[in-house]
């Protein structure tokens, strides 16, 4: 007994507890005692070496991998290893996260393996969870607590979720949306659908191809939704160039989009995004449905940056919507929040 104590004690003394978000466009990492100090992009460039049977290996991740995304030549593949937030390539995901694990607590004398908490998608499976939580094993964690992410995202954006008051968020990431009605520690009623960052970058690509007969790479639309993407038709029309290739000529051409363009192109993920929110209201008890209609929602993740998406979601549903600060790192906050009260906030983590 003495032992077992000594060694747990031992343990949590040495090691770097952390709590990450693994999301499908980017990773963040929370460490106890100092904040998000790792946010890089969920993408992995792997160098397969020439021969029948080439070795795979893995060249580099995060930043560095992404600059790569649709510019490497034969023999180097950029992959992103997770799709709709689970994972799509398990072993690829396991050597990301150790990689940003040793990035974050580079591997010392008397550390301990860290105890780990890790962001999961409400709608996930069973077998997707148990895939996560197996990864983050492979990786090193000492132990490993899930936490479902409009928990996480809610935490994260100081909702009382402790409270016997209803709290609603929208979390709009790379892969999900999340909407989740949180009341005293639990999730009353949350639905998770597969639009997300990813989606809206799709649909310019699908936009411009099909008005423009161009064909245009991932990192450019979305460049050009940061630029000139909104949710809700504006007063001002902003206009940008964009290079491409002339799918009728095979020639790299440049072409000038309008932000009008670009939000009929984000027509059809905004309606899934807003039926969602609509669906989580109607599911709602009546009493928790009266705090909302009150304090309103508040939005996080990646997709709350654009622009107007509050104003579309305010108009659909007649609700007040506040954008949570540093909405990007809400998630990973929250489950930092998690992990620093680990050994009290029992009820918050999910099972498998």
């Amino acid at each position: 007994m003495f032992n077992f104590l000594s060694n747990n004690l031992l343990g949590s003394y040495f090691s770097t507890d952390m709590a990450i978000d693994l999301g499908t466009a980017n990773t963040l990492i929370y460490v106890r005692g100092q904040g998000v100090v790792l946010d890089e992009p969920s993408v992995v460039a792997i160098r397969e070496e020439s021969g029948t049977n080439g070795k795979k290996m893995i060249q580099q991740v995060g930043l560095a991998a992404k600059q790569m995304l649709g510019r490497t030549p034969g023999n180097i593949t950029a992959i992103r290893p997770m799709k709709d937030g689970v994972i799509a390539d398990f072993t690829v995901t396991e050597q990301m996260l150790k990689m940003f694990i040793r990035k974050v607590n580079p591997p010392r004398l008397f550390s301990a393996n860290p105890r780990i908490v890790i962001c999961v998608p409400y709608g996930s499976t069973q077998v997707e969870r148990r895939a996560i939580r197996e990864a983050a094993y492979g990786a090193g964690a000492r132990k490993v607590e899930l936490i479902e992410e409009p928990m996480a995202a809610a935490l994260g954006a100081d909702l009382p979720v402790e409270s016997p008051t209803g709290s609603m968020v929208v979390d709009i990431g790379g892969g999900t949306t999340e909407v989740g009605i949180i009341s005293l520690g639990g999730i009353v009623y949350s639905n998770s659908v597969r639009v997300g960052g990813d989606k809206f970058d799709e649909a310019i690509i699908n936009y411009i191809r099909r008005n423009y007969g161009m064909l245009i790479g991932e990192v450019t639309a979305e460049f050009i939704k940061k630029e000139i993407g909104s949710a809700f038709p504006g007063s001002e029309v902003r206009e940008i160039e964009v290079k491409g290739r002339n799918l009728a000529e095979g020639i790299p051409r440049s072409f000038t989009i309008s932000s009008n363009e670009i939000l009929e192109a984000l027509n059809e993920p905004l309606n899934s995004i807003a039926s969602a929110v609509k669906t989580a209201l109607e599911h709602t008890p009546p009493e928790l449905g009266a705090d909302i209609a009150e304090k309103g929602m508040v939005m996080t993740g990646g997709g709350a940056l654009l622009r107007d998406i509050d104003r579309l979601l305010m108009e659909e549903t007649g609700l007040s919507v506040i954008v949570a600060d540093d909405p990007l790192s809400c998630v990973a906050r929250g489950a930092g929040i998690a992990l620093e009260n680990m050994d009290q906030s029992i009820g918050i983590f999910a099972s498998d």
